[in-house]
């Protein structure tokens, strides 16, 4: 007997954290274009706006909930929206994060705490109270949170950033076993080298010798876009993905597998050095 394959998620109803723009509006449109409705939080109104828009033009639902994911309250709103306009959630994206260069022992506890809250309690607070939602309906569901290959590695300059993205991985990992008897996966996803708008002034402003260095990084030799990413959100909160659990994907290209291994000018493979 054949079966068909496909990442149809009509019927489904996802909840994307920081879908404004970036990894959060090309994974709230790859969900949107499998059929699923999806309600876009963010703090930027005239972007959520536009996104919710572009997935009405798609024949799905959607809704955009202004949302401070660093906020109990804010997230508590958001909730009570996704009951009003839904009555459900299936697929939860936790994507909000971010941070910028800084040395750890020179960062002000602000900035510190800042970032935990951002890239790490957003998730926490956001998972504690949307999953009830999934648990209720008896049907199951997906979290994807967005962490970061600073997740996996040393990132000098970004100390307080990727330690609460390697949080994140951990957090997945005992959701995973947590959630799994009510039919809830959890996944994480490590991105690197994506255009987002936060990248795209550095890559739309480096030289040709830099963008050649940095496309000799990344093994398949070029930057990846938003929209390769939602493909991969969209993969695994559909059936498709039904025996996976757990699992933190690097959507880098494989860079992460290179490991310090870089091609040189010539095109051949060296170790820790790109000439």
């Amino acid at each position: 007997m054949k079966t068909s394959l496909s990442m149809d998620l009509q019927g489904h109803v996802a909840v994307v954290t920081g879908a404004a723009n970036g990894l959060g509006e090309g994974s709230a449109m790859a969900l949107a274009r499998c059929g699923a409705d999806v309600v876009i939080a963010d703090k930027d109104v005239d972007n959520g706006e536009r996104v919710a828009e572009k997935i009405r033009t798609l024949g799905q639902k959607a809704v955009f909930v202004p949302a401070d994911m660093m906020v109990a309250e804010s997230i508590d709103n958001l909730c009570t929206q996704v009951k009003e306009k839904f009555g459900f959630v299936n697929v939860l994206v936790n994507n909000v994060g971010g941070g910028r260069p800084q040395n750890f022992i020179t960062q002000s506890k602000n900035s510190i705490q800042r970032h935990i809250n951002l890239n790490f309690m957003s998730v926490l607070l956001t998972t504690q109270m949307i999953v009830p939602m999934m648990v209720e309906q008896g049907k199951g569901g997906t979290i994807i949170n967005v962490a970061s290959t600073e997740a996996l590695r040393a990132a000098p300059g970004f100390a307080v950033y990727a330690a609460c993205k390697a949080a994140v991985v951990n957090f997945t990992k005992t959701m995973a076993l947590e959630l799994a008897a009510d039919g809830i996966r959890s996944f994480a996803l490590a991105p690197d080298m994506i255009k987002t708008p936060g990248l795209s002034p550095l890559m739309n402003t480096a030289t040709p010798e830099q963008a050649a260095a940095r496309d000799r990084y990344i093994p398949n030799g070029r930057v990846g876009s938003i929209e390769e990413f939602g493909q991969v959100v969209a993969f695994l909160a559909s059936d498709m993905a039904s025996y996976l659990n757990g699992v933190t994907i690097p959507v880098d290209a494989g860079a992460t597998a290179a490991a310090g291994w870089y091609r040189n000018i010539e095109n051949e493979w060296c170790l820790y050095h790109a000439s």
